[in-house]
């Protein structure tokens, strides 16, 4: 080797690559995705299987049906299956829908809460290579049917709660329900009709597309990438500290990209996943003791409500089994972060990311009992900027756009549209700042930014502030349009039962927390926010609300 080859192979871009794959690989064995040990043969089955399928969905349930066949896949509420049940299942279900028309590039929507069906008409399809439409389960009828008529899928599988509210569907859209169905025309009965024939591997893997929140207008759906082998489960397991076979309880919506990042972790760690189709805070407590979970998968409203349960109910649950609670898809007030901690010990993480960039940053019990409004720092292969308007980096400490770059940005939304990027950077839409020790702090989103007094002014402190005090149960804060100043901020407010709390008084007990650009000129008090499941505030719901 000459010298000249000698400088160009062990460049500064291959050194960081060859450290880049040394710490995926570490991650990975240090959980238990790769694990050497006395059963080589399954090991190397299950890799023959990612490299036959790919690293997709069906992929990760064929190999975790080779390493660990007789463990539990997932339980709900009706049943569980073990690995090699839900391979076979999932085989016939196949089968079943290939009957009906479903192949390769078939869109196919979903419409469904978390149970076990929902998994295998995901593992289904992908081994058909059809194309995954998972619609959010907030939807109005009204938006689901603008959806469909936009998606134009071939087949909807739908939890019958939702065919029972009537959306307008087309006439010659195929429906079959996939939870409280009726046997023969339900999923229940496309798996008894299905042969048990091994589906073969098609020519290429299919897709998902994730459906945004649709808080303020019809969703867009945007076209999740495939996982590039498991690099992407390395990165996450760089900062959250999962293992194999963890019993993970999955209760926010799979539909949403946080819950669809834990399944797919899960499905790395062949972990056995419990899915509760609705969230309720005591019932959540009860099946971590009964269950012994040891990771909980949640949107911070859901920690809220848990959190405000009486002590004496609280108390009455052995929640010792957590090791991890990880949270995502909004902000977690401070106060709320602080009293986790205090109450269920080091086991909070915080993820931040979104449905175009997957994940951006993590924050760990560390970073949040030192800084509890932190997004955290960027995991392995993640990088982030913080860019002016025109893409240029801005000092450190300073605020401009949050821009991203790592494996799993999306491809783009399925109108055509995307996001801007700068380089291989893509702006989120949020702004915020880094800190002296690298963590990340989201000030809130772009458009939700107002000048007042000549101050560029986030509504993110505002509704710490306003979360703090004690009377306070919930809060928004979001600018709205003034004839006079072009914005200022509304603040809706819900109170905890028995609290009593003026509008003048609230404003007045933020003056010395806030200055005085930064307080709420509208205060609404509200029986409940108006929230979707993954927990975002419906902002078009809200009274005097505008903008986009």
């Amino acid at each position: 080797m000459t010298d000249t080859a000698r400088t160009r192979d062990d460049g500064p871009a291959q050194v960081e690559r060859r450290q880049t794959l040394l710490n995926q690989g570490y991650h990975l064995v240090r959980s238990g995705v790769l694990a050497p040990g006395p059963r080589v043969h399954r090991d190397l089955g299950a890799i023959w299987q990612l490299l036959t399928w790919g690293p997709s969905i069906a992929g990760g349930y064929r190999a975790s049906t080779v390493r660990a066949p007789e463990q539990t896949a997932f339980v709900d509420e009706q049943r569980s299956a073990t690995f090699r049940e839900l391979d076979e299942r999932t085989d016939r279900l196949a089968n079943a829908l290939r009957d009906l028309g479903v192949g390769p590039r078939t869109p196919v929507a979903l419409l469904c809460r978390n149970h076990g069906g929902l998994v295998e008409s995901m593992v289904a399809l992908a081994k058909l290579g059809a194309t995954t439409l998972l619609l959010n389960s907030g939807l109005s009828p009204a938006q689901v049917s603008a959806v469909v008529a936009e998606q134009r899928p071939a087949l909807l599988l739908a939890d019958q709660e939702f065919l029972d509210r009537c959306p307008d569907l087309p006439e010659d859209l195929e429906v079959r329900s996939t939870w409280a169905d009726d046997g023969a025309s339900g999923l229940a009965g496309l798996v008894a009709a299905g042969t048990a024939a091994r589906v073969p591997v098609p020519d290429r893997p299919g897709r998902t597309v994730v459906m945004t929140s649709g808080t303020t207008s019809t969703p867009k759906g945007a076209r999740r990438p495939h996982p590039h082998g498991l690099s992407e489960a390395a990165s996450l397991l760089s900062v959250i500290p999962l293992r194999t076979g963890d019993r993970m309880m999955i209760t926010t919506p799979i539909f949403h990209t946080w819950g669809l990042a834990a399944l797919q972790l899960g499905m790395a760690l062949h972990a056995e996943l419990v899915l509760p189709r609705r969230f309720d805070p005591e019932e959540t407590l009860r099946t971590i003791a009964e269950q012994r979970v040891t990771a909980l998968v949640a949107v911070p409203v859901m920690l809220q409500r848990i959190l405000d349960l009486p002590a004496h109910v609280k108390a009455r649950h052995d929640t010792s089994s957590l090791r991890v609670v990880a949270y995502s898809g909004s902000a977690m007030p401070a106060d709320q972060v602080t009293r986790f901690l205090d109450e269920f010990g080091p086991v909070l993480y915080g993820l931040y990311g979104s449905t175009e960039a997957s994940w951006a940053s993590i924050s760990t019990p560390a970073d949040l009992a030192a800084e509890p409004t932190t997004a955290g720092r960027p995991p392995l292969g993640t990088r982030i900027g913080i860019l002016d308007d025109d893409g240029r980096p801005v000092p450190r400490g300073a605020v401009g756009q949050i821009c991203v770059g790592n494996g799993m940005l999306f491809e783009g939304y399925t109108n055509g549209t995307g996001k801007p990027m700068f380089g291989d950077l893509m702006a989120t839409g949020d702004r915020g700042r880094l800190d002296a020790e690298g963590r990340l702090f989201v000030l809130g989103r772009a458009d939700d930014m107002i000048v007042s007094g000549g101050e560029n002014v986030f509504p993110r402190p505002v509704e710490d502030a306003i979360a703090a005090l004690p009377e306070v149960a919930d809060v928004a804060v979001l600018g709205v349009p003034d004839e006079r100043f072009g914005h200022r901020f509304a603040a809706y407010v819900v109170l905890h039962a028995g609290a009593a709390l003026t509008a003048e008084a609230l404003v007045d007990r933020l003056r010395g927390t806030l200055p005085r650009f930064s307080l709420p000129r509208d205060v609404h008090f509200l029986d409940v926010l108006p929230r979707n499941p993954t927990g975002k505030v419906v902002r078009r719901e809200l009274p005097g609300a505008d903008g986009p």
